[in-house]
């Protein structure tokens, strides 16, 4: 467990390279600036003024070059020109010590370069810093030109790795966020879809119940009953509903629905046929069968509802169909459309408005796997 106040170290914990890293390589000058201070410069001035002026450049351009705008910005490329022009007159001018101002260039050089840029940049710094400490140092140019090459390449490596290592860091907690508000997005549904169809059941019941209660006693109390047994199985689906493992089985809730409908004065008509389906199928089906029989409950003044169960080997075909007041195809709640996004994740589609002969009808369709695929993969 990370103690609080210490730093982690590691991948996860080191911050990534900025500005002040790129400073301490200013010491890769301490030569030209002892040789300044011993008198050895022919124009001290002018010397300090141009070492001072690139010391001062370079701090600018490395500081700028983790801003990504600021990096691709005109001004610092001209501060880059510049510092290319201040190591070339030293160069020429002095030799010596003051070569190793070329690797430095080659380090702000790399820190502001990136992709096909780079090689347009230090292939000519490099030449340039050959030819210079050719005829300064002799064969010593080919350090010179060497280290320049090195600066240049590692540094925008380094930095590139490192933008694109804190770019998938912030992928990585996008899809985290994404996942997270998709995990909200349907526990929502489930509990839309749950507790409206529970709800409406409880609500017919107790106005059934009310109902019976001055002529019937015994049929009021088993409504009641029923009620309670709702509201026991609604706690345990959401109860499984919230741990992620609920798994609707599509012939329990046929059967619920059959008996709400039933208590709320609508006759059921239920039809099943086709082979038996996955347990992912009939979880959606089930979905579909509750939240159609829901609307039915609430909004369609129904006296007759059919479910039908079937299709192509290929497809199965979910249809509720009630002879209510009808709605408009736009009218969907919530509830359709949030089973109209799920269908669709899993391939599938649901479409619902009013029914060529009155009322409103849902029809859900689902792809279904093969049989054969089935039992192929069934081990022996």
């Amino acid at each position: 467990m990370r103690k609080k106040g210490k730093r982690e170290w590691g991948p996860e914990g080191m911050g990534p390279p900025n500005g002040l890293s790129m400073v301490p390589w200013l010491l890769m000058g301490m030569g030209a600036v002892s040789h300044l201070i011993q008198g050895k410069s022919s124009n001290p001035l002018i010397t300090g003024l141009g070492l001072l002026a690139f010391n001062s450049l370079y701090i600018a351009v490395v500081f700028r070059a983790f801003d990504r705008r600021k990096r691709e910005s005109a001004t610092t490329w001209w501060l880059l020109a510049a510092m290319a022009a201040i190591t070339l007159g030293l160069g020429i001018a002095y030799g010596g010590p003051y070569l190793l101002y070329f690797p430095l260039l080659g380090l702000a050089a790399g820190s502001v370069t990136r992709g096909r840029r780079l090689p347009q940049v230090v292939f000519p710094l490099c030449v340039t810093a050959a030819v210079v400490a050719g005829i300064r140092d002799g064969w010593g140019a080919i350090n010179v030109a060497y280290g320049t090459f090195i600066s240049a390449m590692v540094t925008a490596a380094i930095l590139a790795l490192s933008e694109t290592v804190r770019e998938l860091r912030a992928t990585r907690q996008e899809l985290a966020r994404t996942a997270v508000e998709k995990e909200r997005l349907r526990f929502s549904r489930d509990l839309h879809d749950l507790l409206g169809h529970t709800l409406s059941v409880i609500v017919v019941k107790s106005e059934a119940a009310r109902r019976l209660a001055p002529r019937d006693i015994d049929a009021a109390l088993a409504q009641v009953a029923d009620i309670e047994s709702v509201g026991r199985q609604a706690l345990t689906e959401i109860r499984e509903a919230v741990t992620g493992y609920r798994e609707g089985s599509l012939a329990t809730e046929l059967d619920r629905a059959r008996d709400a409908l039933s208590s709320a004065g609508i006759e059921p008509v239920v039809r099943q046929s086709g082979p038996p389906l996955e347990s992912a199928t009939e979880a959606l089906l089930s979905w579909v069968v509750r939240e159609s029989v829901t609307n039915a409950l609430r909004h369609s003044g129904a006296t007759r509802c059919t479910i039908d169960v079937g299709g192509a080997p290929d497809r199965v075909r979910l249809t509720v169909t009630d002879n209510g007041h009808g709605a408009s195809a736009g009218s969907a709640g919530s509830g359709l459309k949030g089973l109209r996004e799920r269908l669709a994740t899993a391939g599938g589609t649901l479409d619902s408005g009013p029914a060529p002969r009155g009322g409103f009808r849902i029809t859900a369709e689902l792809p279904v796997e093969p049989q054969a695929s089935r039992e192929a993969v069934q081990p022996c």
